[in-house]
Parts: C-alpha cells; structure tokens; sequence
C-alpha cells in the first residue's frame, strides 16, 4: 500500500538544470578550469564531492579541500537562482493532493542541506514535508540507496511502501536498490534515455501524474 513520497531535489522539486550548469560554469572560471557541458552531464545526480573529486585538478582540490570547493560552488547556485527560484511545474497542487490523501512526503537528495533549506524556504514548500535527507548527511550518495532507505526510516515507512520521484539515472538506480518504485521526470534528461533506465513510469512533470495513478503502481 502506498504511504510515502521521496522526492530529490535537483530537477524534481525544481526544474534547475540550466542554473546549475551557470553555476559550474562560474565557478570552474574562477579556478580556470575548463570543462564541457558533457562532461557535467555525466555526473548529474551524485554528490558534490564525487563530482569535485573527478572534475577537479588534484592540486586544487588538496589545496583548497573538496568540502570547501562543494560550498563555494553552491554558493555561486543559491546566488544566482534566488531571484528566479520557482516550483517544477504541477508540484504545489500535487503536493495538496498527497497531503489530502494522506500521504507522507520527504526530500531525498544528493545536494547539500543549504541547498535543500534553500529551495523548500523559497519555494514555499516545506510544510508539505515531513524529513529531509541531504548528501552531506550520509556516508554514501547515489546511486548508492541510502539516502532513499534513511529518507523511508525517517517517515517510519518500508521501502515498498513509497514511490520515489527522480530525474537522473544514478538517482533512479537509488530508488531500485532502496526497493522502491521509481517514478523519472524528463526534466535534465530526455524521455529516450530514460527509457533505458529502470524507472517504473516517465513523466514529464507533475501534471502528468495523480495520486490514484501512483498507487496502481504498487
């Protein structure tokens, strides 16, 4: 039976993947480090440090150290994406009816714990989340499930009682491993590469899906 919804952060709860890659992009221009679009791509939906760690010049990073390099980096994101920030689309109304329907939610992700605060607080969203689980809270990040299984606990709920919302591969594979079904937005990547993933249903955003249609997936 259906209890709980775990959403990430990036690409799900907002549709900011154009921000980020501004955000990148600054800041591997202060290092003056060049790298590609494609580079990034591959490593959307992983921590900051495994990202820091394969895209930064050690020199850099054992000067400056991989933490630091994560928080100026989301410095630079919060900074830029303030004054634009909005809700993916269907996400409010969504929400309401989860809630209406009984349903617990929490935020599972990746990204840091500032990043989390910052979207929900500007988003407006917070009340409709009952745990919040980040990627400077866990040992291991995605694909690795234990954001997901900790985000479950943290509701007191089973794996397979929730369904997990996600927008990259590395996210989607957390989702399975946690045990949980999958739900992918085609929002960072497109619906042709997420068909081969192992996502239960594609979406293009929350407009698409209701609750009823999630539990016939359980």
């Amino acid at each position: 039976m259906l209890k709980g919804l775990l959403f990430d952060m990036d690409g799900v709860l907002v549709n900011n993947l154009d921000i980020h890659r501004q955000a990148f992009a600054e800041f591997f221009r202060r290092y003056g480090v060049v790298r590609s679009f494609d580079e990034l791509n591959r490593h959307f939906g992983r921590g900051n440090d495994d990202i820091m760690g394969e895209l930064m010049p050690r020199e850099i990073v054992e000067r400056v150290g991989i933490r630091e390099l994560g928080n100026q980096k989301e410095a630079i994101y919060r900074e830029i994406y303030a004054p634009t920030i909005t809700p993916q689309e269907g996400l409010v109304k969504f929400l309401e009816e989860a809630e209406r329907e009984g349903l617990r939610s929490a935020v599972g992700s990746s990204g840091f714990m500032a990043n989390v605060d910052f979207v929900l607080d500007k988003c407006n969203i917070r009340r409709f989340f009952s745990a919040t689980v980040a990627g400077d809270q866990v040992t291991r990040c995605k694909p690795d499930p234990e954001i997901y299984i900790t985000a479950a606990a943290k509701l007191g709920l089973k794996a397979e009682e929730c369904i997990v919302f996600e927008d990259a591969e590395t996210g989607i594979e957390a989702g399975k491993r946690a045990g949980m079904c999958v739900v992918a937005l085609a929002t960072t990547f497109s619906r042709e590469f997420l068909k081969n993933t192992d996502a239960d249903l594609i979406i293009n955003d929350f407009r698409d899906i209701s609750v009823e249609q999630l539990r016939k997936l359980l």
